[in-house]
C-alpha cells in the first residue's frame, strides 16, 4: 500500500476511534450525576469520620463544567475500549498474513478485559490511596483539595493501570511475530521488575506505597505469565520446525 493510502487509512481509523469515544463520552455525560457521587464518596466518608477536616473545593467558575467533561471523557475511553482497540488492530491487519489476522483478533479479545481489569483495580485502590494520603493531615488543620487535582489523580490512576495491564498482549504479540524469543524475555526479568516499579512510581499520581505496589506487582505477575506463554509458543514452533 502506498504511503498516501496508509495515511488515509490511519486518518479513517482515528476518526472512527474518536467517534466511538464521543459516543462513550455522551453516555458518561448523562450518567455524570451518579458517577460524581461515587468519585466523591471516599472524601465524603472521610469528612464524616473526621468531622469535616477534608473537603473538595471547586476553585473556579468553570471548574464544575471541566469536571463533567473530563469524567465523561474517562468514561468514554473505558466504554469504547473494545472499539478503539479494534481500530488499532484493523489498521495493522492489511499487512498481516491470514494466521496473523486471527492472532490479532485474539489480541483484541485479550486486550479489552485486561485493560478493563487494570482500570477496575485502579478504581478499587483509589479510595484506599485517598484515605492514606489524607490521613497525614495534621491536627487542627483542614485538607481542602482542588476538584481538578482530585479528578486528575483518579484519571491518571485508571489510565496508567489499564495501559500497564496490556503489557502481556504486547509481549506475546512480539513473540508470535518472531521478533523476541521467550528466553529473551526471561533473561531480562530483573530489568523488567525494576522497570515495572519505576513505571508504577512515575505513573501513579503520588508516591504512596499502596498505589505503587498495587500497580507494580500485577505488572510483574503479568510479565511472568506472558513469559510462560512465549516459552510454550517457542516450544511449539521448534517442534514444528523439526517435523518439517
Amino acid at each position: 500500500m502506498p504511503l498516501r493510502d496508509h495515511l488515509r487509512e490511519l486518518r479513517t481509523r482515528v476518526l472512527l476511534a474518536a467517534a466511538g469515544l464521543a459516543v462513550g463520552a455522551t453516555l458518561g455525560w448523562f450518567a455524570y450525576g451518579s458517577l460524581i457521587e461515587r468519585v466523591q464518596a471516599p472524601l465524603v466518608r472521610i469528612a464524616t469520620e473526621r468531622e469535616g477536616l477534608v473537603a473538595l473545593n471547586y476553585d473556579g467558575l468553570a471548574t464544575a463544567l471541566d469536571m463533567q467533561i473530563k469524567l465523561s471523557l474517562l468514561v468514554g475511553v473505558l466504554v469504547s475500549s473494545p472499539w478503539w482497540l479494534y481500530q488499532m488492530w484493523a489498521f495493522i491487519t492489511p499487512g498481516l498474513t491470514r494466521r496473523e489476522r486471527w492472532y490479532g483478533i485474539g489480541f483484541v479479545l485479550a486486550g479489552v478485559p485486561l485493560f478493563l481489569t487494570g482500570a477496575w483495580l485502579a478504581w478499587t485502590v483509589f479510595p484506599l490511596a485517598v484515605e492514606l494520603l489524607t490521613g497525614f493531615t495534621p491536627a487542627n488543620a483542614v485538607n481542602v483539595l482542588s476538584a481538578q487535582t482530585y479528578l486528575s489523580f483518579l484519571m491518571r490512576m485508571v489510565l496508567a493501570f489499564g495501559l500497564a495491564f496490556l503489557l502481556p498482549v504486547v509481549m506475546v504479540g512480539l513473540n508470535l511475530a518472531g521478533l523476541v524469543a521467550g528466553r529473551t524475555w526471561w533473561a531480562g526479568w530483573r530489568w523488567a521488575v525494576m522497570i515495572a516499579f519505576v513505571f508504577a512510581a512515575v505513573a501513579t499520581p503520588t508516591a504512596d506505597a499502596i498505589s505503587l505496589f498495587a500497580l507494580a506487582l500485577p505488572i510483574c505477575a503479568l510479565y511472568f505469565g506472558a513469559v510462560g506463554i512465549c516459552a510454550l509458543v517457542d516450544r511449539r514452533r521448534a517442534r514444528r520446525e523439526l517435523e518439517v
